[in-house]
C-alpha cells in the first residue's frame, strides 16, 4: 500500500520556451566583427608583402635566364626584344646559339598582372629588370614602389 508520502510526485515545470533572447544574439554578432575586424587588419599586410616577395623571386628567376642567354649568345638581349627573347628566338639572331626550348617556359606577369619591363644597356647596370608596382606609375613608396633588379 502506498501512502501519498511515498508516491513520486509529478511537479509541473512550467517550461520556458528553448532559444535565445535578441540580447544574446546581438552580443554574439559583435564578438563575431570584433573578431573579423582582427583578422582583415592582420591579413591583409601579409598580402602585400607576399606580393612584393614574388615580384623579387620573378626579377632574380629572370636574371638567371638573362645571365645564361648572355652565355649562349654574347650579349643580353636588346631592348627591342625584350623579355619575349627568354622564350622565343629573336629573329635575326643566330639559331644555333639559342638554347632549345628557350631560357624560360613563360615569362611571368608582375603580382599585379602586368609584364615585367627591360632595358639594355639599363641605367643601373648592363640590363634592368623591374616592375612599377602596384600603381603602374613611376616610383611610389611601399606598395607602390618600383621594384627593380638593382635593388
Amino acid at each position: 500500500m502506498r501512502t501519498d508520502m511515498t508516491r513520486p510526485r509529478t511537479v509541473k515545470r512550467r517550461r520556458k520556451q528553448d532559444g535565445f533572447t535578441l540580447v544574446e544574439l546581438m552580443v554574439v554578432i559583435v564578438i563575431i566583427g570584433l573578431l573579423a575586424a582582427i583578422v582583415v587588419i592582420n591579413v591583409f599586410p601579409s598580402g602585400d608583402k607576399a606580393r612584393i616577395t614574388r615580384a623579387k623571386a620573378d626579377i632574380a628567376t629572370i636574371e638567371q635566364a638573362l645571365e645564361l642567354y648572355k652565355l649562349s649568345n654574347g650579349a643580353f638581349p636588346s631592348t627591342s626584344d625584350g623579355l619575349n627573347a627568354l622564350v622565343n628566338a629573336p629573329a635575326g639572331g643566330d639559331p644555333s646559339k639559342y638554347q632549345k626550348g628557350g631560357y624560360l617556359k613563360k615569362l611571368p606577369l608582375d603580382p599585379w598582372n602586368k609584364p615585367y619591363l627591360y632595358a639594355s644597356p639599363g641605367q643601373h647596370g648592363e640590363a634592368d629588370v623591374w616592375t612599377l608596382g602596384a600603381d603602374g606609375k613611376d616610383g611610389g613608396e611601399g606598395v607602390d614602389a618600383d621594384i627593380g633588379s638593382w635593388e
